[in-house]
């Protein structure tokens, strides 16, 4: 495998220093009741030990969330308070692509060299996600009350319909059959319970006890609850409720959060169980689709990084995708002449649930793991987002002490 220019020289993610929680479904688990900042700070701290980092390493945060929280206004002090850290750091959003801009953000610092080890958290809970209420002194309505997370999936401002209807209009541009995405559905499914089996999602996944304020267990957050045994023939039998579009082909609100850590080559090697593994960032891109096309934005962003870099499907190892429908696999896999099979071999959100901030911190720490199971590669990563928003990155894992 040869290098291709990176675009990020000097940042590294270290291995073996992640962790994500499970991502239960909407109101089926004791995160439903807590500030799900305050959980976050406190598992990534419980990651860290985990991992055997100590956490006065790091020396700034990147956080990722997308629904408010009790005193969001606070941001990385507060969830630095709950790691008993006193660092400073900052918060962004960006609908479903804030998991992977916070990797991007953190490299950004690290790059710079205004950091030496920055700690990536991303979170979000669309249990219980608040209403909030806005004037609107242009208007007769004075008052305007947001449900944050339904109201928003319900009303595409660009094109005034449902998040849900850029699916099937993305289906008839494409001419997708609804065959063909019921069967990568089912797939998917296989490829998740498959992954889970053998023992991969150990390795990403931390069960965590969530504990209330006189210290007495709420239970465990120790499995991807909402996740269903679905068979080809279950999902045929589902009605059709826009164009390739069911309730098994598409995924589902959950809550959760994952972690990892941007540092530079010295750092990592020193904090890594297998320092021998180097990981870089190739390259990154973002683009847009037009109004109601959101399903065809990441490949419109991987079209893109492809053409930057010079890299080829064929090279890469591992491809893995935030993908709330099923149709964006399937439109992926036609524009970029790609075998939907390649794909998101150890689960996918799809499957597993969609908490927005983590997702893509998730995808990217599971694609990341492939790849040093596989021995190195090219990992490539991307998604789509609110506002018919595609992105994506390249990664490359080099196991230098091992044959690639």
């Amino acid at each position: 495998m040869s290098d291709a220019p990176a675009a990020y020289r000097r940042a590294r993610i270290p291995y073996g220093t992640w962790g994500s929680s499970y991502f239960p479904a909407w109101q089926t688990s004791p995160l439903a009741e807590v500030n799900i900042g305050q959980f976050a700070g406190e598992a990534m701290n419980r990651i860290l030990g985990l991992r055997g980092v100590p956490r006065r390493q790091l020396d700034f945060l990147v956080l990722g969330s997308t629904i408010p929280w009790h005193w969001k206004f606070w941001t990385a002090p507060l969830v630095a308070s709950c790691m008993d850290l006193r660092i400073p750091g900052y918060h962004l959003e960006q609908a479903c692509a804030t998991g992977l801009q916070a990797v991007l953000a953190a490299a950004a610092e690290v790059e710079s060299g205004s950091h030496d080890v920055v700690g990536v958290l991303t979170f979000d809970r669309t249990s219980d996600s608040p209403v909030g209420v806005f004037p609107e002194r242009r208007a007769y309505q004075r008052t305007v009350p947001l449900a944050d997370v339904w109201d928003n999936f319900g009303f595409d401002p660009a094109t005034g319909r449902a998040m849900l209807a850029c699916a099937g209009q993305a289906a008839r541009k494409y001419r997708i059959e609804r065959g063909e995405v019921d069967e990568l559905t089912a797939l998917r499914y296989r490829q998740y319970f498959a992954a889970q089996e053998r023992g991969f999602l150990d390795k990403v996944l931390v069960p965590l006890e969530l504990l209330n304020v006189q210290g007495k267990s709420m239970g465990w957050i120790n499995a991807d609850l909402g996740v269903r045994d679905v068979t080809l023939a279950s999902l045929r039998a589902m009605r059709e409720l826009d164009t390739c579009v069911t309730a098994g082909t598409q995924t589902h609100a959950s809550d959760g959060m994952a972690t990892l850590l941007v540092t530079d080559r010295a750092h990592a090697a020193e904090i890594s169980p297998r320092p021998e593994i180097d990981i870089r960032i190739v390259a990154k891109a973002e683009t847009r689709a037009a109004p109601g096309l959101m399903p065809e934005a990441p490949a419109l962003a991987v079209e893109q990084i492809l053409a930057r870099t010079g890299l080829r499907m064929a090279e890469m190892a591992v491809i893995k995708d935030h993908n709330p429908f099923a149709v964006n696999d399937v439109i992926f896999a036609h524009r970029l002449q790609c075998d939907w099979r390649r794909m998101n071999n150890t689960g996918c959100p799809l499957v597993w649930g969609h908490p927005q901030g983590p997702t893509l911190t998730r995808v990217t720490i599971e694609a990341l793991e492939e790849a040093v199971e596989l021995g190195g590669g090219y990992v490539l990563v991307f998604g789509c987002a609110a506002g018919d928003v595609g992105i994506a990155a390249v990664f490359q894992v080099t196991d230098r002490g091992g044959a690639q």
